[in-house]
């Protein structure tokens, strides 16, 4: 089991750092799965949570249906690392990762999800859909205007969504796969099943959303800042942040189609919204939960209300090739931004499967 590790002194690393070699990793404790088939770990360097607090070089670029706007660390070489990020969240949760990979020599991409930060639609006639399949098409335009071939891909929350889809259906775009809270793809007619009332509680927002309230809510700033920031609270029980941390995210829920892009992705996930018929084709192949086989490394933030007990059990079937599991002891549901020498290590790992 990877813990989160705190050092008296941060590590200093610009986003534009060289490959850190081998030799200089010696001194640094070995990290260690909590279960696994993969292959053995490699040390990254490590960070204390909180040691950066903006990203140096910020970029747009026209992909599909989106200018997307996004952050890049790294050499421009290097191998690519897609960084994608949940809900209420944006590319800050990744501020500390991407140095610690940039130092490894990985070209680090931390993109802004439709209707988050400075991503805009290019035409005003476009349907707000934030269906799971129209999200994860948006990372393979992002990988084709870039000319990104293939890249190792980590997310949480949405972004684990995203990961898992492109993995299980790109395959070939997708070099390995870091998934926090495991398989996350949706099924529609399993989510019209109820869950234990324990389970349900936490997804309180996700009903609010349902309601002309919580619509209403979430398009009223003052309303929505309080709304995004009690998520916070609530689904990272131990993380110590400060309001300027906050403040730094919430910036990017400011976004002209921010209210219609999470109304719609949470009413559409409980069949209450309609999607659009040209995902129909990828829609029905997710609904068949594909196995995804390639090298996978599964996160679980041990005090997020929302991991599944059995200690990644529960999704262990839906991955068939090299795998890992680990359980981060203490750490809530923004994992990256919580634990991101454990985060930054799991990709690392994963890349030498």
């Amino acid at each position: 089991m990877i813990k989160r590790r705190t050092f008296n002194t941060a590590l200093s690393l610009g986003t534009g750092a060289a490959a850190a070699s081998t030799a200089g990793l010696q001194g640094l404790p070995t990290a260690s799965a909590a279960t696994g088939d993969g292959a053995g770990t490699r040390t990254s360097p490590t960070v204390t949570p909180g040691a950066h607090t903006s990203f140096a070089s910020l970029k747009q670029v026209r992909a599909g249906l989106l200018n997307v706007g996004y952050a890049e660390a790294g050499p421009a070489h290097g191998p690519v690392v897609i960084c994608l990020h949940g809900w209420p969240y944006d590319i800050h949760s990744f501020v500390d990762v991407a140095p610690l990979l940039a130092s490894e020599g990985y070209r680090v991409i931390v993109p802004h999800l439709r209707g988050h930060g400075t991503t805009r639609f290019l035409s005003s006639r476009t349907f707000r859909n934030a269906q799971q399949s129209a999200i994860a098409l948006d990372i393979i335009a992002l990988m084709d205007a870039l000319k990104i071939d293939k890249a190792v891909l980590a997310g949480f929350d949405w972004g684990s969504r995203t990961a898992d889809i492109i993995a299980a259906l790109w395959p070939q775009r997708c070099k390995a796969l870091v998934s926090v809270s495991g398989y996350l793809i949706t099924n529609l007619e399993a989510n019209l099943r109820p869950l234990a009332p324990k389970a349900e509680y936490a997804w309180w927002y996700q009903y609010y959303f349902a309601t002309e309230r919580g619509r209403l809510a979430l398009a009223d700033k003052a309303k929505r800042h309080e709304l995004t920031r009690l998520v916070w609270d609530t689904v990272s029980p131990t993380w110590d942040f400060d309001d300027a941390t906050f403040e730094r995210t919430a910036a990017a829920f400011d976004n002209p189609d921010y209210t219609d892009i999470v109304i719609h992705n949470y009413r559409w996930r409980l069949s209450l919204a309609d999607g659009e018929p040209r995902y129909d084709g990828f829609e029905k192949r997710l609904a068949a939960r594909p196995v995804i086989d390639v090298p996978t490394i599964t996160l679980d933030p041990e005090r997020d209300p929302f991991t599944a007990p059995g200690n990644g059990a529960a999704y262990r079937d839906r991955f068939s090739g090299a795998y890992d599991h680990r359980t981060l002891a203490g750490i809530g549901h923004n994992l990256p931004q919580e634990a991101p020498s454990a985060f930054a290590q799991a990709v690392v790992d994963v890349d030498h499967f």
